[in-house]
């Protein structure tokens, strides 16, 4: 195909150019200011994150969540509610690659799938800390600018009920000319 072929133009478009998942699992370690006695909640609040390309092959996620352990102390008789704010990086291999992009700026858009989640929350085996499972995943799509060919028809196909012969010039009979009201916006209701 030539540029100046007549039958195809090329259109120039931004276009999904790669997709990736990924799951993640992570253990955290909190420590409180008592020695916990039990766990009486856990709840994950606050998740910020943004997305970047990293090479041709990943995108790279940082975000931050707060975790918030309200626990019990002092033989289960007072209650604490401890919070730490943790960090992450994911690196979310892109599974799907289109390589014909014009240029190398991109558009990275990252849904969550699962927001971070406790899976569970427990105390240490030493008794001086809690450990935190949780668990997120992230959907990325990569948009970069690219190029497509389409075919132009200049003609309808005959299975069409498109007529070219017939005329889009509409004109007013003079029946339908004699029915038009010329003072209807005049007369008030």
């Amino acid at each position: 195909m030539s540029f100046l072929d007549k039958e195809y133009r090329e259109i120039i478009t931004k276009a999904v150019c790669g997709k990736g998942k990924k799951f993640t699992q992570a253990t955290h370690y909190v420590s409180p200011s008592h020695k916990p006695s039990s766990i009486l909640g856990c709840w994950i609040i606050n998740h910020l994150y943004n997305a970047k390309k990293k090479s041709e092959d990943t995108v790279e996620i940082h975000g931050s969540y707060d975790i918030n352990i309200w626990y019990s102390y002092n033989d289960n008789t007072k209650t604490e509610v401890v919070t730490e704010r943790v960090t992450y990086t994911d690196v979310v291999p892109l599974s799907v690659k289109d390589d014909n992009t014009i240029n190398d700026e991109f558009d990275v858009i990252a849904k969550v799938v699962q927001q971070p989640n406790c899976l569970e929350c427990k105390i240490s085996n030493k008794g001086n800390k809690i450990v935190v499972e949780v668990e997120r995943e992230f959907l990325v799509q990569v948009i970069g600018e690219t190029k497509i060919s389409v075919k132009v028809t200049r003609k309808a196909n005959k299975d069409s009920d498109f007529d070219e012969s017939s005329s889009w010039d509409f004109e007013l009979t003079d029946d339908e000319l004699s029915d038009v009201e010329p003072d209807f916006l005049d007369k008030k209701d």
